[in-house]
């Protein structure tokens, strides 16, 4: 494990495998870089690349310097890049993905390429009304100190099932979960926003190339935000991966990351 830190002096830890171009991972809510199928998708990539899979701030073996402010987890991505040589390709996953948005939005970013994986932004009149209440109870229930119920109820908003959320709750990678939930209101409250509506403002400033993907077995407004995301951006191209659901297998995303990093 290696370490590097962040301007406000949060201490970030971070895994570096391969040779080849700077290409740096930014998980998404709860996640950590062991967590899933991370540890595959960078053991495939790290045969093109030099992979920088990091744990974000509160996440794993980082710190977590308080106020959270969204400016604090770009600067973050600005201490990645400074290790990784000044210059890296970005692959953002789920609200990884956002964050990984406002990254390169970011004038002066050093980003040279974006790909993104079903990034949670919804329109949807009825699915903003639901993300309200969501984010009403999440911000009681972590005042409370209740990080295992603010846990459960992220599952539950995702779809999961009573019987699944209990399995989870015997699982080794619980403990971590927990010891994560306040970082819930990082990545939904500060990085999506209240509404989770598509920042088309932020988005448009994205100007270097973008890959936006999406799976086609994945929940519906996931495919349609891919599609808004992909015509806001001057240079973004959308593919969608047959079979895939919101938890993408490594063997559909890396061929794709792969020839869309090499692609000059």
């Amino acid at each position: 494990m290696n370490t590097v830190t962040s301007r406000d002096g949060t201490r970030l830890a971070y895994e570096k495998h391969g040779r080849g171009p700077a290409l740096i991972i930014v998980s998404g809510a709860l996640s950590d870089r062991n967590f899933a199928s991370t540890p595959h998708l960078v053991e495939v990539l790290a045969q093109d690349f030099t992979v920088y899979n990091y744990d974000r701030r509160g996440k794993g073996d980082s710190g977590d310097t308080q106020p959270y402010a969204v400016e604090r987890e770009i600067e973050d991505i600005e201490a990645m890049i400074d290790a990784a040589g000044g210059e890296a390709y970005l692959y953002g996953h789920s609200s990884g993905g956002a964050l990984a948005l406002h990254s390169a939005a970011k004038p002066g970013s050093r980003i040279k390429k974006l790909a993104l994986y079903e990034v949670p932004y919804n329109d949807d009149p009825q699915a903003k009304s639901a993300w309200k209440g969501y984010i009403s109870r999440l911000t009681t229930l972590l005042a409370e100190g209740n990080r295992g119920d603010a846990v459960v109820l992220f599952m539950q908003y995702t779809g999961m099932t009573a019987g699944q959320i209990a399995g989870m709750r015997k699982s080794p990678v619980w403990a971590a979960m927990e010891a994560a939930a306040p970082t819930l209101a990082y990545d939904h409250t500060a990085i999506l926003g209240r509404e989770a509506s598509v920042p088309a403002g932020l988005v448009a400033r994205v100007t270097v190339p973008v890959l936006v993907m999406s799976g086609s077995a994945s929940f519906p407004f996931m495919k349609t935000t891919a599609e808004i995301l992909s015509t806001i951006m001057p240079n973004a191209s959308l593919q969608i991966l047959d079979g895939q659901t919101h938890d993408v297998s490594a063997e559909a995303l890396a061929p794709l990351l792969v020839e869309f990093f090499q692609d000059l």
